[in-house]
């Protein structure tokens, strides 16, 4: 059992947080007091509900929301780089998450194992905010060396507003 941590990345006066799903090696309950004591305003899940469910992991939202933390569900397949629920609600998330990081706040994204998905939500948040993308990936790579797997998910993070 490898320990839970998150990886931070400045971004402004804010900071961007990545990790894996909370209760991933079956410690839940510690995982979510990790996130917590980390203090994020939002957390961005990125992983399935079959993901969570089968992760012990199901009532993340109540769980943050009970300590007053914003939770959204962007749920993408494991390796893939859309779905309905991202392309629906990825306007809002990002909005809350650039806002969030102007003033100084922090903003958490996970997956399944805290690389693919997750990586490219917060790739496309450093995009948004002005970072050329080739800097931003290496600056997130540099805090978690396997933040977005996949040319697709590259592509995804790196697109024009409007544009996927």
């Amino acid at each position: 059992m490898t320990a839970f941590a998150i990886a931070t990345i400045a971004l402004g006066p804010g900071a961007l947080g990545i990790c894996p799903m909370p209760g991933r090696e079956g410690a839940y309950c510690k995982d979510i007091a990790a996130i917590i004591g980390w203090g994020p305003a939002l957390v961005l899940t990125m992983a399935t509900t079959a993901e969570l469910t089968a992760n012990g992991a199901s009532g993340i939202g109540a769980d943050l929301g009970a300590q007053g933390v914003e939770w959204r569900h962007l749920p993408v397949p494991d390796f893939g780089s859309d779905s309905a629920a991202l392309q629906g609600g990825w306007g809002g998330a990002s909005a809350d998450a650039l806002t969030i990081l102007r003033h100084g706040g922090r903003v958490l994204a996970h997956c399944m194992g805290g690389c693919g998905r997750s990586g490219m939500a917060l790739l496309r948040l450093m995009v948004e905010a002005g970072e050329a993308p080739d800097a931003a990936l290496g600056r997130l790579r540099a805090a978690r060396p396997c933040a977005v797997e996949t040319e697709a998910q590259r592509l995804w993070a790196v697109a024009p507003a409007g544009c996927f």
